[in-house]
């Protein structure tokens, strides 16, 4: 039997910084990860360069059941907090559109600062870690022996937990010291006083995606809302779908709409359907069966604009017209949907109604696609635990004592940005600071 103050299982955005954050307080902490390797997603997301926050974050770049849950953990650890500790380490970092920090190298420099933070402070990480049982011992009931939900974190006592004190038990079947390619550990009983769930989601299963933060939820009771692929490319069954495939690679800055949500940025086109930052965004709020608007033209009046030109510049077709605004081989495409048969005709032979027909197409092409990619490509995963068993200040389940959920596994889920790794930090820290 061997026993830790805390044991996280996940050693990603949110686990390392919860790990990290407790140890500062005396802790003895355990960063458990399934992986043959830590922070996987860290390193493969912003394109290898990590987009590790925004400048503007605001709980409005949520979703989630209550949207007020995110709030008091945004408010506890900021992103000025954690550009803080990025400027700390000299990672050089750059802003992008929208507010969008990247780092300027690699993000390989996030990872290894995270390490160092583990380090510093005695954090033991493994990997290849499986995980067999989880316990709640008889004794892991009652009042948090630490701090309560309402104690600020200077409050909290450093003490090591008393053996009669451990709530859980975990099973380790397997596992290796992280950095020691020959230290493989066989199977150990460990106990802890408090056990975080920072294990993420189901997307991306090549990284580690996968059911088992929901897993042990149910097992404690917790209940789960409905999840789907958030963050992710659009497919389409119809005519669209060999539209796409023909300007694949072709990107656009466009207008795209769900509902009453609207993105503004590129949408890019793929041999499946449509990709790029506007189509992940509004992926967020697109069930199956609804519709999309895109606007080609977000700047201008399209219908306007079309009638004029029949004025002014009537005797040129409309194809050349549109190349002034959009790429030649999308108005290609676009001719053969809206004015084939009005191909080689001039501006001013077509009639107004015509023309406001396509106007309106211009400003607001309603496609339904197919599907999503899934949760194979999706960045995030929409729904997850329910946050009302969870405490919105410490992230501990409310009627589990010692138990912790934090990150993707949790019902928030933020917009493309920047936002999720913020939510990861945030409540991470929030964790950190009472396990």
């Amino acid at each position: 039997m061997v026993n830790y103050d805390v044991i996280v299982l996940g050693a990603g955005a949110a686990g390392f910084i919860c790990a990290a954050t407790a140890a500062q307080r005396g802790r003895r902490v355990l960063l458990l990860e399934k992986a043959n390797k830590v922070g996987k997603k860290i390193l493969m997301s912003g394109g290898g360069r990590c987009n590790f926050t925004n400048y503007v974050v605001e709980s409005e770049h949520y979703l989630s059941e209550n949207l007020h849950f995110c709030k008091a953990a945004l408010t506890r650890y900021t992103q000025w907090d954690f550009i803080a500790l990025v400027e700390r380490h000299g990672i050089d970092y750059e802003e992008r559109k929208h507010g969008q920090l990247f780092c300027t190298q690699s993000a390989k420099d996030i990872l290894a600062m995270l390490l160092s933070e583990c380090s510093a402070h005695g954090v033991e990480i493994s990997t290849h870690c499986e995980i067999g049982n989880i316990t709640a011992l008889a004794g892991g009931t009652g009042t948090h022996p630490y701090a309560t939900r309402d104690q600020a974190p200077h409050e909290v006592s450093r003490e090591k937990s008393p053996p009669d004190q451990y709530r859980y038990q975990l099973e380790l079947l397997s596992g290796q010291e992280y950095g020691a390619a020959n230290k493989v550990m066989g199977r150990l009983d460990l106990r802890c006083q408090s056990l975080v769930i920072a294990t993420g989601a189901l997307s991306i299963p090549s990284l580690g995606g996968s059911s088992a933060g929901y897993d042990i939820a149910k097992q404690f009771g917790l209940a789960v809302t409905e999840r789907q692929a958030g963050l992710v490319p659009l497919m389409f069954s119809s005519a669209i779908k060999p539209l796409c495939e023909r300007l694949a690679g072709l990107s656009v800055a466009v207008e795209v709409s769900c509902g009453q949500q609207t993105f503004s940025e590129n949408l890019l086109f793929t041999h499946r359907g449509m990709s790029g930052p506007v189509i992940l965004q509004i992926s967020n709020y697109w069930r199956p069966g609804d519709e999309i608007r895109i606007n080609l033209l977000p700047d201008i009046d399209a219908t306007d604009w079309l009638l004029q030109a029949k004025q002014r510049v009537g005797k040129i077709r409309l194809k050349t017209h549109l190349t002034d605004s959009l790429p030649k081989a999308l108005v290609n495409e676009l001719q053969a949907l809206w004015w084939q048969t009005e191909a080689d005709i001039p501006l001013a032979e077509f009639s107004d109604k015509q023309l406001v027909a396509i106007g309106v197409q211009l400003n607001g092409w309603r496609l339904k696609p197919s599907a999503s990619e899934g949760y194979r490509t999706a960045e995030v995963t929409l729904g997850g635990i329910d946050t009302g068993a969870i405490s919105s200040k410490t992230m501990e389940t409310k009627q589990q004592p010692g138990l912790y959920f934090i990150g993707e596994v949790l019902d928030v889920t933020g917009h493309l940005g920047g936002f999720n790794f913020q939510w990861a930090w945030s409540s991470g820290y929030s964790a950190g600071l009472v396990v």
